[in-house]
C-alpha cells in the first residue's frame, strides 16, 4: 500500500509532462479520499487486524500479493505508454497501443483495479474489499468514458 502511495504522490508525478489542469474542488476531493483511505487501510491493517501463523505463506496471501503485483506492473507500463504517446509540444487525441492496451482501452485503469483487489485479497479485511469496490466503480467509470 505504502509502496504504491510513495509511486503515485512523489515519483509519478514528477514524469508526467504538461497536460490539461486539474480542476481545484477535484484535487480537493482526490486528496480527501486518499487521506481517508490511507488512515482507513492503515489503521484497520495495524489496529484490528490480526492473522495466523503462516498467514504470509498461505495461498490466499500469495495470490494476492501475486495480484497486487501483476496489477501495479500493468499499471505503472500502461502510464509510461501513455506519457509517452506525445511528443513534447504535440497535442491531440492518440490511441495507446503495446502492453495490455492492446486488450483493453483502459490498461492504467485496468492494472489498478487488479492491484486493489489483489490488495483486498492478500490483506482480507473488509476496509481493504471496500477499497477495492471503490477503486472499481470509479475508475471503471473513467474507463468507459476514456473508450467513448
Amino acid at each position: 500500500f505504502l509502496f504504491f502511495v510513495c509511486y503515485r504522490a512523489l515519483i509519478f508525478p514528477l514524469l508526467i509532462r504538461e497536460g490539461k489542469p486539474t480542476p481545484f474542488f477535484t484535487f480537493v476531493l482526490a486528496l480527501l479520499f486518499c487521506a481517508f483511505n490511507g488512515y482507513l487501510q492503515g489503521r484497520s491493517l495495524t489496529t484490528y487486524a490480526t492473522y495466523p501463523p503462516g498467514w504470509l505463506g498461505g495461498s490466499r496471501f500469495i495470490t494476492g500479493f501475486l495480484g497486487w503485483l501483476v496489477g501495479m506492473a500493468i499499471n505503472i507500463h500502461s502510464d509510461h505508454i501513455l506519457r509517452n504517446l506525445r511528443k513534447p509540444g504535440e497535442t491531440g487525441y492518440k490511441i495507446p497501443r503495446g502492453g495490455m492496451f492492446e486488450y483493453v482501452s483502459g490498461a492504467n485503469f485496468f492494472g489498478e483495479i487488479l492491484e486493489w483487489f489483489g490488495f483486498a485479497l492478500a490483506c482480507c479485511t473488509i476496509e481493504s474489499f471496500a477499497f477495492a469496490l471503490c477503486t472499481l466503480f470509479i475508475l471503471s467509470s473513467r474507463a468507459r468514458q476514456h473508450h467513448k
